[in-house]
């Protein structure tokens, strides 16, 4: 691979001795995009955006042969909403952004068709997307959320069952609109799930996107919003629980590019059993044109037990002295005894105390979902975590 080859795929060329090039491109803004699997080296390990994942898991993923096609869903009725297949080569593929990763690539080019979702009620509607019989066979999939102008929407993706999937969704909110996008994570124990989920915001327009990760073996969703237009607000929030020997990572990136916008990105997970890991990776850019920025960033961790790993990075990128404000903060630790105190002093056991601290500590973020169905079976599973943990 040539010299411009590998600065192209976010590496400097190197070999033994050669220590000024051996820094990886940081810069989330930098970083190479294609839709061509072949423009992509092979994923090792070592990469800054795999080097806290699981590769040896995910060969097939990454560059092999994938099944595509119109996947089966079943998707809710509302006013105002169009259904439809369309070839990758549409106009309409592509808006949000372009694959910045090979399993994103590999999706891109074998998913034949993407199904393209578009709202254009001004009155808030709920549309619900169930996914459940992706089956084990390595699986691409392309999905396209748009709101038309001054649409508003909530879109519910439920994930559950079998699933051996490498796919990008793309959001597109146009001027004016409001959305929400939730994506929930249940799968079988034996699941593996890669997502790239690219996003691009209109002006004056806001878009609400919560990730729920609770079930699957290897669970990877990032999420790359771009607010691209004047006023464009985006929040970002999740909530994970990650089990013995299951691994949950989510990459934020967050781009400020255009006056006047405001983020708010809010991670929080919980950890538990030998060998559960669980990577949080925040990148907030904001651009030279991006004057007037509110921006705010974090991710907060629970470990339960012993034998638990967690990988917290945020990472702030200003390149502009008129802001408004900007910030981030990471945690990660066991619980605040005060509060486990305080609770037994109210009559409650120790172990249902740090029960109580955890539901309350996650549940903050499910909240803000809007569907009181949903939440509820979402508090529902998170306890059943709960019942078969050891909070010592």
């Amino acid at each position: 691979m040539s010299t411009l080859q590998t600065e192209q795929h976010g590496f400097k060329a190197h070999s033994d001795g050669d220590w000024d090039n051996r820094a990886p491109i940081q810069t989330r803004s930098q970083r190479f995009k294609s839709t061509n699997i072949a423009d992509f080296p092979e994923v090792t390990g070592r990469e800054v955006n795999w080097k806290y994942t699981p590769v040896a898991q995910l060969k097939g993923l990454l560059s092999g042969e994938l099944r595509g096609g119109e996947l089966p869903s079943t998707i809710s009725e509302a006013d105002g909403l169009k259904i439809s297949f369309i070839p990758m080569d549409s106009e309409l593929v592509g808006r949000a952004g372009l694959p910045e990763d090979q399993a994103a690539a590999n999706a891109w080019g074998q998913a034949q068709v993407a199904q393209h979702i578009l709202l254009t009620s001004p009155e808030r509607q709920t549309v619900t997307i169930q996914r459940s019989a992706l089956g084990s066979d390595a699986t691409a999939a392309h999905t396209i959320i748009e709101a038309a102008p001054q649409a508003e929407a909530l879109v519910i993706i439920e994930n559950s069952g079998s699933a051996n999937l490498t796919e990008n969704v793309e959001i597109v909110v146009g001027a004016g609109a409001n959305l929400t996008v939730v994506s929930i994570q249940e799968w079988d124990a034996d699941a593996i799930h890669l997502a790239s989920h690219n996003v691009t915001v209109g002006r004056d327009a806001n878009l609400q996107h919560i990730v729920v990760s609770l079930g699957g073996k290897v669970v990877r969703l990032n999420p790359s919003i771009h607010l691209d237009e004047q006023g464009a607000n985006g929040e970002c929030y999740g909530a994970y629980f990650a089990d013995a020997g299951q691994h949950l990572e989510h990459q934020v990136y967050m781009d400020h590019n255009a006056p006047r916008t405001r983020s708010r990105v809010a991670y929080k997970g919980a950890l538990q059993g030998e060998g559960a890991h669980a990577v949080w990776i925040g990148d907030v850019l904001i651009r030279r044109v991006a004057a007037g920025t509110d921006s705010y960033e974090e991710n907060r961790n629970l470990t339960l037990t012993e034998g638990t790993r967690t990988d917290s990075i945020p990472n702030l990128e200003i390149e502009t002295g008129d802001i408004a404000g900007a910030g981030h903060a990471s945690t990660t630790g066991r619980f605040d005894e005060e509060h486990i105190f305080y609770l037994q002093s109210r009559g409650i056991s120790e172990d249902e105390a740090r029960k109580l601290v955890v539901r309350g500590f996650l549940v903050e973020v499910i909240q803000r979902i809007g569907n009181e169905q949903i939440e509820e079976r979402l508090q529902r599973a998170i306890d059943a975590e709960l019942e078969q943990s050891v909070l010592a």
